[in-house]
Formats: structure tokens, sequence, C-alpha cells
């Protein structure tokens, strides 16, 4: 919120002074990596994909975002000895009563195949007008400092928005080409340059969120520490 210091992470999460700390992301999504790598650009944060370290996919097992969020960065924690960030994402469609939400990577069968997903997507809404094609983004970080953290910090944001009647653009991944953010300026998110994506997006405002519970911007004059 304008006016609120940053949160500063207590103990191992906020590093050396001068010295890289390597945080590992609990996704082989490369479009998720890019993003996030773009997104920490500065923060003296390494952001490391969990396949990197031959670590696998976590079991999805929760009945939210938030859920499984925490269960893939315990397990990529777990697995590398490192801080670990969780990161769950979809789009959920109101015409569809949220779909397809929590599976939205696997919407069609197949675990990420962008373009079956996109097919299926808008063949489900063949015929529904363009007023009620509304949907939204939805992105829950949840960074561990270690396995057994009981603490979590948890960030989570929405993207609003409404669904094209066809793909639009090559830049993004996964539902971008179809997806009309309101705040796209009539762009799709697939239109969009990457650092305007990267700043209104639900992953954008998930990370700024999450920045300030870390503490990776230092205080401005007048502000203290929490």
């Amino acid at each position: 919120m304008p006016g609120t210091a940053p949160v500063r992470a207590p103990g191992p999460f906020r590093g050396e002074r001068g010295k890289r700390m390597k945080l590992v992301l609990a996704s082989g999504n490369a479009g998720k990596l890019a993003e996030l790598r773009e997104l920490f650009e500065g923060s003296g944060i390494e952001v490391i994909a969990q396949s990197e370290l031959g670590i696998d996919d976590a079991d999805e097992t929760g009945s939210t975002f938030v859920e499984n969020a925490i269960l893939k960065a315990r397990h990529a924690a777990r697995a590398s000895g490192l801080p670990a960030l969780g990161d769950d994402s979809g789009l959920c469609v109101d015409a569809l009563d949220g779909a397809p939400g929590l599976y939205s990577a696997r919407y069609a069968g197949g675990h990420g195949n962008a373009q079956a997903n996109i097919d299926k997507l808008l063949r489900l809404l063949d015929g529904v007008p363009d007023e009620k094609r509304t949907a939204h983004f939805v992105c829950v970080l949840a960074l561990l400092r270690s396995t057994d953290d009981p603490d979590p910090l948890i960030a989570h944001a929405r993207w609003p928005g409404r669904i094209l009647r066809a793909p639009r653009g090559d830049r993004g991944f996964g539902y971008d080409p179809v997806f009309l953010p309101d705040d796209g300026g009539g762009l799709s998110a697939a239109e969009l340059e990457p650092a305007l994506k990267n700043r209104i997006s639900h992953r954008g405002q998930a990370l700024a969120r999450l920045r300030e519970l870390i503490g990776t911007r230092d205080p401005g004059p007048g502000t203290r520490e929490h």
C-alpha cells in the first residue's frame, strides 16, 4: 500500500550484504522462470529453476492456489536445501464457473499444451457474447525460507480482463494470446511489451507485494523496519 514501509524479512532469507542469494523456483515452466528472473532483476536474488537441480514437480493435491503454491515451495525447499518460491497461477473464466482455474496448465489433458488449452477454452465459449466473457488471472506466490518454515510469506494478486474470440500476439505464454486485460490499452497479454506486462500482470503485482515482504527494496527516507 502507498506509504507503507517495506517489511524486512528476518534471518537467512536476507543474505549477506553484497552476496547474491539463491532462490529455487518450484516450477520448470520456462515462461514463468523468464518473467520471475526479470522481475527479480536488481534485487540481489538469483532465481534457479528446480529443473536445473534435477527436482521433479510436486504433486498438486491442494484445493486452492494458496495450498498448491505452498506444496510446491515446500517440495523444492526439501529437495534443494535452499529457500524456495512456489508459484501457483491460473485463469478463471466467469462464464465457466471459474474454470479452468487450478487446472489451467492441463485443461485439455496434457500438461503445458498451451494451444490445446486455448482451443478447448474458445470452443467452450463459442457463442458467449463479449460482455459475458469476463475472466481474471490469479497468481499466488509462497516463499519458504526453509523446508519447515511455519510462516511462509504469501502474496496474492488478480488481473481482470476478458477472453477474446481468437488469439492475438506472439509474446508471453499460456493463455496470453486470448486474454484481453482491462488495463492493457486494448492489447492482448501476448501483444504487451514485456516491461508493461511485468508491471501490471497478476504475477508482476504478486511479486511486487512479495518484494515488499522480503525487504529487497531499501526503506525510503522516514521509513523504519518492522
